[in-house]
């Protein structure tokens, strides 16, 4: 089919009607797509070459307009819910007809007001909706660099590799399972450090900063759980590493790094089975 729903084609006028004009690629006339009237530029005539958006209109039709929506096949972008429905979301992409993203394409709650990351796709009924998944539409050319900060959105957490980010909202990058600490959800932003730009452009991302730094504001962290435990933790950095992330949100290495140094200015006392505060 020459004709490409939610892309941006040339197309020429083949037919002239009273609602608007018939478009085609040259040489496939069999094969058209309606503009209607309200869209076509005065003066206009046939043989004239226009460059149109396809897409279908609330009947369900294949129809062309001038307009430039805010998102096209094989991008990714932040659009707006207009509208919560009973299949999905509705997205304002600055067409007439709001753009519908399935309840099985979110990632996290979502409601009105609300901006999305998302791409394009045709579903099985052929109809443009939208995604949340847009790792394939995002770039990997980015200027970032190793020790760079940046900032991001989380569209999707993966047991198996850790955060999926959009760094800028275009950039791919990951932030590894074993720098996700804390809570982390879908739609989240979130400022990073690049540890690594891989071979194929993607960045690696870390929420914690080098070791060096981050040993102060965690034995911060430390003494603010200790005061909210009433002076004594009821585990130690001897404990399995499962209950140190989970109390803490740190791995066990850090954790051990800050009750060392806060052990080294005797801002506590470790027991057998207890940190205490002094």
């Amino acid at each position: 089919m020459s004709l490409r729903l939610g892309e941006i084609q040339k197309l020429e006028i083949v037919k002239k009607v009273e609602f608007g004009v018939y478009l085609a690629e040259p040489g496939r006339e069999d094969d058209k797509v309606l503009l209607p009237i309200k869209q076509v530029p005065a003066g206009a005539s046939v043989g004239d070459v226009m460059e149109v958006f396809l897409y279908k209109d609330s009947k369900d039709r294949l129809i062309a307009t001038t307009k430039r929506p805010k998102l096209i096949m094989g991008e990714a972008t932040l659009l707006t819910v207009a509208q919560m429905g009973k299949i999905g979301a509705f997205l304002d992409w600055g067409l007439e007809k709001d753009l519908l993203l399935p309840f099985k394409q979110q990632r996290g709650r979502i409601k009105e007001g609300d901006q999305v990351l998302v791409s394009l796709y045709v579903d099985k009924s052929e109809r443009l909706c939208a995604t949340m998944n847009v790792y394939e539409h995002l770039l990997s050319n980015s200027s970032y660099k190793k020790d760079d900060r940046v900032n991001g959105r989380v569209y999707e957490i993966s047991n198996n590799f850790g955060a999926f980010v959009a760094v800028d909202d275009k950039y791919s990058a990951l932030i590894p399972k074993n720098e996700l600490f804390g809570e982390i959800e879908p739609g989240q932003i979130i400022s990073a450090r690049v540890i690594k730009v891989q071979d194929d452009g993607r960045l690696l991302l870390s929420i914690r900063e080098k070791a060096y730094l981050q040993i102060d504001k965690d034995a911060e962290k430390i003494l603010r759980l200790l005061d909210s435990y009433e002076g004594s933790l009821p585990f130690t950095d001897k404990s399995a590493p499962e209950v140190i992330t989970h109390e803490t949100g740190m791995s066990k290495n850090e954790f051990k790094r800050a009750v060392g140094h806060l052990l080294k200015e005797k801002k506590i006392q470790i027991g057998e089975k207890s940190i205490r505060r002094l």
